[in-house]
């Protein structure tokens, strides 16, 4: 019999080459991501492994929705691109990204300019402008 790996050991979903555990798990176990870019790599991991709790708890109170719906039954995240990110002052930064899934036999494309801000020392998704095919 194979030994099962635990989630940690396993390569994050974020593309990044640490492992899960030492890379978006640790934020999403609660500790603050300490930079735009890596909150919106936790929240690409998050969508990818279904932690609606940390993308809420991410999301910042005055845009976050009530509640999120989990993935449709076969939903397949691809990865993750990162294209551009700005630090416009110490509070407030912008990331630009392209998420691929497949989902019912047809491959998507989510491509966004997410806005950010940290409030109290901790960064939270705003919202962000998505771009039409």
């Amino acid at each position: 019999m194979k030994p099962s790996i635990a989630p940690e050991d396993l390569p994050c979903p974020c593309g990044l080459p640490a492992r899960y555990g030492r890379c978006c798990g640790r934020w999403h176990a609660g500790e603050p991501a300490p930079s735009a870019e890596l909150l919106m790599r936790s929240r690409y991991s998050a969508f990818v492994l279904d932690r609606l709790d940390y993308l809420l708890a991410s999301w910042h109170p005055s845009t976050r929705p009530p509640r999120l719906e989990p993935n449709e039954a076969g939903l397949r995240w691809l990865g993750l691109e990162l294209r551009a990110q700005r630090q416009i002052d110490a509070d407030h930064a912008e990331v630009e990204f392209v998420a691929r899934s497949k989902w019912g036999g047809r491959a998507h494309r989510l491509h966004e300019r997410s806005r950010f801000v940290r409030d109290q020392g901790r960064w939270y998704y705003v919202d962000g402008d998505v771009a039409q095919p």
